[in-house]
């Protein structure tokens, strides 16, 4: 079940607006209404295919180009530390790729979830000197690593920082720092995933050895050529798809719908997924989780080798490997969820100002997709802690009325390292301050919620008649994507809808499938709605409901559908 929800319904535009857009469907015109823009604002939105902005407005940039320039020209060794998620194993795929069309010698390293844990570790870094590496570069990770990266100093190691989380109250003291959240950066887009800070590097590398080249490489590459996997890691870490980040996302689906990449072409056929039809819906729901999987369940360099294959063997291989992998992760993932709610003793979950569960069966991989559940069942900030020998890793995932980043701060003193985003952190705790850090934590949320009603919020951008949701209207939605964070699929209501039929699917009866009607002449649309089984039996006949307007592809055949958010009985309205 998931928590009850508000509905916000965006006002008509107005019809001089609307005038402004006259060769714009109205739908369209409504949408970009709601969405905040003015008529000339709403065209460019449209239009948008922004010009890179300079990479080397980013702060630390110069001296990193430098640094890696020499180590080419030299043949020094370069290690790329990535993270384990979608995000950070792209980014290492992108930047070990670009350093090596550019003829470096240089050489992944992702960190295994349970053996190393997130981010930097002095011992790894100890080893990776001990085995030649002069030059390591942080791509998703590091910013907060400020002992792991003096550690690093002393074994030699010089070091570059790459990263696009939340900066802490001191900078590690590499040879460069680049994360466009820095105070004094002035790179304009601070909301960058980690493979598009990854890509700027790329894209600077580019424009210098563009101007003195090494003659070492690969004389034909370009930064262009690796968009589609800043659009992979882009989407798959939900940062905002507006600005820069959507160009690219724009940018590196149309590499995707015309895959190059042998590992994606497998991947495609194990998610059963056509080229062509790539999105960034598509990017969250069937490519991100499988790349995600091998992370989560055994080591992030199977994805690694997968977008890296060169042959269609091995990309065939790995692929299937990942979506069995996936298929386990999602089992996984529901008995984990249900060991979440037993343990937290509470028949209400929106009865706690924050869920906060530990348990040694939590697997590391997992505690972040239940704590995502969580949340989208009570709307309270959620922690899962998985427990270990000495230590326990946990994973937060909030609300927008809580910063979880800045909560954990508050909590420094128990945390042997924390990090992330406002929206979603992860942590490493010793077991004797598990029992504190609930209480500190709960206190906090306690401190800043108790006087906020909280219950998530749709806003929906139109009201529309069923007889509205055409095949052209699927046609003019496209026109907004790549939709996500700050661009979101449009969610329409429609009222006094006849529930013609309905049935449950999937395990367990869990997702919701009907048939819906205005009358017996009007025609009929199919409709799904995720993880609302449980409504089947107490359905009314006529009902109003909140949904996304999409394509649904199924055996090779595209249908439209509705994919239903909320339902509520019909108010006749």
């Amino acid at each position: 079940m998931t928590a009850e929800k508000r509905w916000q319904v965006a006002p008509p535009a107005p019809p001089e607006y609307v005038d402004q857009l006259a060769d714009l469907p109205p739908t369209l015109a409504q949408i970009l209404y709601t969405r905040g823009y003015d008529p000339d604002a709403a065209r460019a939105f449209l239009e948008s295919r922004l010009d890179d902005d300079s990479p080397f407005r980013l702060k630390g940039i110069h001296r990193a180009v430098d640094r890696l320039r020499r180590a080419i020209k030299a043949g020094e060794s370069i290690v790329v530390h990535g993270d384990f998620d979608a995000d950070g194993v792209t980014s290492t795929a992108l930047l070990t790729l670009a350093l090596r069309a550019l003829g470096a010698n240089a050489r992944p390293h992702i960190p295994h979830r349970v053996d190393e844990g997130y981010g930097l570790r002095s011992d790894t870094l100890k080893s990776l000197a001990d085995r030649g590496a002069q030059v390591v570069v942080t791509v998703d990770c590091g910013i907060r690593s400020v002992q792991e990266v003096a550690d690093a100093n002393s074994y030699g190691l010089e070091m570059i920082i790459s990263d696009h989380h939340s900066i802490g109250p001191e900078l590690p003291p590499a040879l460069a720092v680049i994360n466009p959240k820095q105070a004094d950066c002035p790179y304009p887009e601070k909301q960058l995933a980690g493979v598009g800070v990854a890509y700027k590097i790329a894209q600077a590398l580019h424009m210098v050895e563009g101007q003195s080249p090494l003659g070492k490489g690969d004389a034909g590459w370009t930064p262009e050529h690796v968009l589609d996997l800043v659009a992979l890691g882009t989407v798959a870490d939900l940062v905002p798809l507006v600005g820069e980040n959507r160009s690219l996302v724009r940018r590196g689906l149309e590499l995707l719908n015309q895959p190059q990449r042998e590992g994606l072409v497998a991947l495609y056929k194990a998610a059963g997924v056509q080229p062509g039809r790539i999105n960034a819906t598509t990017i969250g729901f069937a490519l991100g989780p499988r790349i995600n999987a091998a992370g989560r369940l055994q080591h992030a360099n199977l994805a690694y080798e997968l977008l890296t294959a060169d042959n269609v063997p091995e990309a065939s291989e790995k692929a299937r490997e990942l979506h069995r992998i996936n298929q386990e992760r999602q089992q996984l993932t529901e008995e984990s969820f249900a060991l979440a709610e037993s343990l937290t003793g509470v028949d209400d979950l929106a009865s706690l100002p924050l869920v906060f569960v530990a348990h040694q069966d939590f697997l590391p991989g997992i505690v972040g997709l239940v704590a995502s559940r969580l949340t989208e069942a009570a709307y309270r900030p959620s922690v899962v802690v998985e427990l270990g020998e000495e230590v326990g890793h946990g994973s937060c995932r909030s609300i927008p009325e809580f910063d979880i980043t800045q909560a954990l701060d508050r909590c420094e003193d128990l945390l042997v390292r924390h990090g992330g985003h406002a929206m979603a952190a992860g942590f490493t705790v010793g077991l004797e301050n598990v029992e504190a850090l609930a209480e500190r934590l709960a206190a906090i949320a306690a401190e800043q919620l108790s006087e906020q009603e909280l219950m998530p919020t749709l806003e929906i951008d139109a009201e529309l008649p069923l007889t509205a949701l055409t095949w052209d209207l699927l046609e003019t939605l496209a026109l907004l994507e790549p939709t996500g964070q700050q661009n979101p699929q449009p969610l329409f209501l429609s009222r006094d809808v006849t529930v013609k039929s309905r049935h449950t699917l999937g395990e367990d009866g869990k997702h919701l499938k009907m048939k819906l009607t205005l009358d017996e002449s009007a025609g009929v649309w199919d409709a799904i709605a995720f993880r609302q089984g449980h409504a089947a039996g107490e359905l009314p006949e006529r009902v109003d409901l909140a949904y996304h307007f999409e394509a649904n592809e199924w055996k090779g055949l595209v249908t439209p559908q509705l994919n239903v958010l909320d339902i509520h009985p019909a108010t006749g309205a």
